[in-house]
C-alpha cells in the first residue's frame, strides 16, 4: 500500500476510535467534552498512531490493540498541543487551520480539556480492551509516562521555554531539547508496537534507533517549515521562533545545512530497519515523508 493511502487508512481508524472515546455516553459535561473534541478531532497527520500500527504489524499484534494504543498516544499528543498553545506558553491562535482551544472556548476550559485528554490517554492504555495481558498494559503505561513526563515531552517543553531567554544554545543542547520535546513521544510510538508484540530486545533497540533519527528529522523539518512555510500550508502561525529569538536547528545550522542534516537522519533511520524484511517498507517510506512534507 502506498504511504499516502496507509496514512489515510490509519488516520481514519484512529479518528473513529477517538470519536467513540469522546462520545457523550462517557462524558456528561458538555462544554468540557466539546473542547476535548475540538482539540482532538480536527484532523492532523496522526503520525504517532500510524507508527504504533506499523510497528505492531511487524509482530502480528491484533489490529484493534494497536489502534487503541495509537488513540491513547494521540490523546496525549493533543493534550500537549492544547497546553502548548496557551498564552503562558507559545500563545498561538491557530492550530490545524482552526482556532486553538483557548480561543474557541477560554483559557480555563483549555487547561481542563488538556488535563482530561492526558488522563484519558492513560485510562485507555490501562483498560483490558487494549490488551488482555495486564503486564503488557502496565509496561505501556510506564513507558508512556516516561516519554510524556519530566524526563520526556514535558521536560523538553521546559527547556524550550528556557531557550527563548537562555541564548547561546549550541547544537548539542538543541538536540537534547528536541529529543525530549518531540522525540520521546515518537520513540514511544515506535516501541509500543514492540511492547504489544513482546518483541525481543534487539528488535526493540532497532526501532528505538529508528525513532531517534526519525524524531530529529521531523523536528528539523518543522523548524524549516516555520522559516519557509506559510500559514496556509502548515495550518498554524509561522516564523514565531525567529520573532521570539529562539534557538533552533535552522538558526544554528542555516536552512541548507539543516535540510541536509534532516536527509542524513532520514537515511540513518531507514538503515536501522535492516533487521526487518519488506514488512517495514512503509516505515522506510515514512522517514522520507517526514523530511519532504510541507505541513
Amino acid at each position: 500500500m502506498p504511504l499516502e493511502l496507509a496514512l489515510a487508512d490509519a488516520a481514519r481508524k484512529v479518528e473513529a476510535e477517538l470519536n467513540a472515546l469522546l462520545s457523550d455516553a462517557y462524558m456528561p459535561e458538555d462544554r468540557l467534552l466539546a473542547a476535548m473534541r475540538h482539540a482532538t478531532l480536527a484532523g492532523g497527520k496522526r503520525l504517532r498512531p500510524f507508527l504504533v500500527m506499523q510497528t505492531a504489524g511487524l509482530f502480528r499484534v491484533a489490529p484493534g490493540s494497536a489502534v487503541r494504543v495509537g488513540a491513547a498516544i494521540e490523546l496525549i499528543h493533543c493534550y500537549s498541543l492544547v497546553h502548548d498553545d496557551l498564552p503562558a506558553m507559545d500563545d498561538d491562535d491557530l492550530r490545524r487551520g482552526r482556532p486553538t482551544v483557548h480561543k474557541a472556548f477560554d483559557e480555563a476550559t483549555a487547561i481542563l480539556a488538556g488535563d482530561a485528554l492526558l488522563t484519558l490517554g492513560f485510562e485507555v492504555l490501562a483498560d483490558p480492551d487494549t490488551h488482555a495481558n495486564p503486564a503488557i498494559r502496565a509496561e505501556l503505561c510506564l513507558a508512556l509516562a516516561r516519554a510524556a513526563g519530566a524526563f520526556g515531552m514535558v521536560g523538553g517543553q521546559m527547556l524550550d521555554l528556557a531557550a527563548e531567554t537562555a541564548g547561546g544554545l549550541d547544537i548539542g543542547a538543541i538536540t537534547r531539547l528536541q529529543r525530549l520535546k518531540t522525540g520521546a513521544l515518537i520513540a514511544f510510538s515506535c516501541e509500543a508496537g514492540a511492547i504489544l508484540g513482546q518483541a525481543p530486545m534487539p528488535l526493540r533497540e532497532a526501532l528505538r534507533a529508528y525513532a531517534h533519527d526519525l524524531g530529529l528529522a521531523f523536528q528539523i523539518t518543522d523548524d524549516l517549515l516555520d522559516v519557509e512555510g506559510s500559514r496556509e500550508e502548515t495550518g498554524k502561525a509561522v516564523r514565531k521562533d525567529a520573532e521570539a529569538g529562539k534557538a533552533t536547528f535552522v538558526s544554528i545550522l542555516g536552512a541548507e545545512r539543516a535540510r541536509a542534516q534532516a536527509q542524513i537522519l532520514a537515511s540513518q533511520a531507514t538503515a536501522h530497519l535492516s533487521v526487518f524484511d519488506s514488512k517495514a517498507d512503509l516505515l522506510r517510506a515514512t522517514a522520507r515523508f517526514v523530511v519532504e512534507r510541507r505541513r
